[in-house]
């Protein structure tokens, strides 16, 4: 992580404290994993964009050697 932005962002208290529970963090972890999900999604749904236009062919033996 390179540069860091300071924000102020209203979330709804239950929200914040299950995410919290969910990861075992505190609120600022919790909120950059919560955003890394999100690229994560994304990243997913570009890949699933591709499905049928790329071809694809791997041989197994030669990729063992």
């Amino acid at each position: 992580m390179s540069a860091v932005a300071k924000i102020t962002v209203n979330i709804p208290a239950e929200l914040l404290a299950s995410a919290k529970r969910l990861t075992g963090k505190g609120v600022t972890l919790t909120v950059i994993e919560g955003l890394k999900e999100l690229q994560k999604r994304e990243n997913r749904s570009a890949l699933r964009a591709l499905k049928g236009r790329v071809h694809f062919e791997l041989d197994l033996e030669t990729s063992r050697r």
